[in-house]
């Protein structure tokens, strides 16, 4: 087992040490830290678009230090004003920092506890309407572009929400946005009384802005100290510097940087995270990062998380495992020692207490960044996600004229569940089975799941999950519509084309008008029209790029429909 000079993390790369090796006196040779510190493009690209303006996220950690009273400041008003709960609108770089703050840290006494919507299924919007009193409830509305169609579609609802309760005059002083300088969510603050606005740096890109008043402000409403937690992000910062040798030094960031970019390239390019179970949710931030950064030009890492462990046996040769762990936690060291018996390259790092978060962070920005450049490509673009978003754009636009979404036929129609897609079978255990045989060499599964999310609806997609690992030895990942088309959506329709997409929809139970206008009572869509439209308009894009994609309309009870498909897999 190779040990860097840090404890923070331990490699063991077996027969990939020696190419890793050479790539970081490569590293070293060509300046390239210095380069990425003295932002210059030209270590990915040649062109500048969007690289050096995407840059910003390297100095958060410094800078955000300055903003710190701030936004202690604005915390101690809210809670003196009696707000009790925090609602976030957001999506992908907007929403998984603050999710992974209040599932790892909790709340602390006297604060605001924090949830967060970033999903367009209406059970899960009503669900958020009828569970909170909105007299003490604080909503942040978080997005970078101050246009996201579903943060935008959420304020909207959530605004006329509030008015119903406290009244127009003073629905406005329940809102706060988090935006870049100069967008429409600026004015629409203005326009409509918010509390406050917090204007990010516009050079950081939304999957990088963790640190930034992304994640900061949310954090600091649930009573994380976020003098320490940036504290520590400076730990990272002075390690992963230029003067701190990538080769002879324990740059940790840059090192981990190579060992997923070289190791990527010799086929092992599914990089499968493991957590102690209080950070599992820091899993969902680094699979936006991995997958947003690094899938396109045909080429991609695929981040597995929140994937059990399982045997040897299990895996094809095509993973590579990350292990991350609190001090003390020794519940996953038997099965990671015999994933290193049978060949497969590990690596670990520890955190000593969840404040060692803010490091993290930090080194796995440093790290994608590093891996991109070993691949030869650009980390701070996402050129296929605005695809989906277009094609969604166009069936809505259409859905406001004639009143009708798009009607697909159905392949076969067989206890509640209906099949759509390209393979011709007669019974749905066929369907799936024939769809299955398509996989190759270096395939993966993608569970998409434009459901609402539940407890029950979650125990499902992974018991089916997992026996299609068992079954295949195929990589899987699992991720709810729409929120994956902002986190691992890029990486579909970008990487080189092997995966195998599953897509679930089901008849909502309920649907949520969604005004055209905050404050107004007219509205000419739904939630449930929205949701519908967005999983129509994935599936068309991912068609378009040749991707293989089968669906299973689950009917009125999507659990029972999961159940009986994980029953098919043997």
């Amino acid at each position: 087992m190779i040990e860097t000079l840090s404890k923070t993390v331990k490699y063991n790369l077996g027969t990939y040490q020696r190419i890793v090796e050479n790539a970081l006196v490569e590293l070293k040779d060509n300046k390239i830290i210095s380069r990425i510190w003295a932002h210059d493009h030209t270590v990915w690209k040649p062109e500048t678009e969007e690289i050096s303006n995407r840059l910003g996220w390297l100095h958060s950690p410094e800078l955000m230090g300055e903003s710190v009273e701030r936004i202690t400041a604005f915390v101690e008003e809210v809670r003196e004003s009696g707000y009790t709960h925090t609602l976030l609108l957001g999506m992908g770089g907007s929403s998984l920092a603050p999710e992974v703050f209040r599932k790892t840290f909790g709340v602390k006494e006297g604060y605001l506890d924090c949830a967060v919507l970033d999903s367009t299924d209406p059970g899960s919007v009503l669900a958020y309407a009828e569970g909170l009193d909105p007299q003490r409830t604080l909503i942040i509305v978080s997005t970078k572009s101050g246009t996201t169609v579903e943060t935008l579609s959420f304020f909207k609802f959530f605004y006329n929400w509030m008015s119903d309760s406290v009244g127009e005059y003073h629905a406005g002083e329940h809102f706060i946005a988090i935006t870049d300088p100069g967008t429409s969510l600026v004015e629409l603050a203005q326009h409509y009384g918010f509390r406050n606005t917090f204007l990010n740096d516009p050079n950081i890109g939304g999957r990088y802005s963790a640190l930034s008043y992304f994640g900061l402000v949310p954090a600091t409403l649930i009573g994380i100290d976020i003098r320490t937690l940036l504290d520590r992000a400076m730990t990272a910062v002075r390690n992963c510097e230029a003067c701190n040798c990538t080769f002879a030094g324990n740059n940790i960031g840059c090192q981990l940087g190579v060992v997923l970019g070289e190791i990527v390239k010799t086929g092992r390019d599914k990089v499968t995270l493991i957590t102690s179970s209080q950070i599992e949710s820091f899993g969902d931030w680094v699979e936006q990062l991995i997958a947003e950064s690094t899938g396109k030009d045909g080429k991609g890492i695929l981040p597995v998380v929140r994937e059990p462990l399982g045997l040897p046996t299990n895996y094809g040769e095509d993973r590579f495992f990350v292990y991350l762990g609190l001090n003390g936690d020794e519940s996953q060291d038997a099965a990671l020692a015999e994933l290193e018996r049978g060949g497969n390259p590990v690596v670990r790092l520890s955190l000593h207490d969840l404040y060692d978060l803010g490091e993290q962070f930090f080194f796995w920005e440093i790290a994608i960044a590093v891996a991109c450049y070993r691949m030869g490509i650009n980390p701070f673009d996402q050129p296929n996600v605005e695809v989906s978003k277009v094609l969604a754009r166009e069936i809505t636009a259409e859905y406001r004229k004639k009143g009708t979404l798009p009607v697909e036929s159905p392949l076969i129609e067989e206890d509640g569940i209906t099949v759509y897609g390209e393979v011709k079978e007669n019974s749905i255990e066929s369907a799936l089975s024939n769809f299955m045989k398509q996989a190759e060499k270096g395939s993966y599964i993608a569970l998409q799941a434009y459901l609402q999310p539940t407890v029950q609806t979650d125990t499902f997609l992974q018991t089916l999950r997992l026996k299609m690992r068992d079954q295949y030895r195929l990589a899987t990942t699992l991720g709810y519509g729409p929120r994956f088309l902002h986190s691992t959506g890029q990486l579909h329709k970008g990487d080189a084309g092997h995966g195998l997409f599953i897509q679930f929809t089901a008849d909502d139970q309920r649907d949520a008008l969604i005004p055209d206008d905050a404050g107004s009572s007219a509205s000419s869509m739904t939630f449930g029209v929205l949701k519908t439209a967005q999983a129509i308009g994935d599936r068309q894009a991912l068609l378009n790029r040749g991707r293989m994609i089968i669906r299973f309309h689950l009917g009125k009870d999507a659990v029972i429909g999961l159940k009986q498909l994980a029953n098919l897999v043997h």
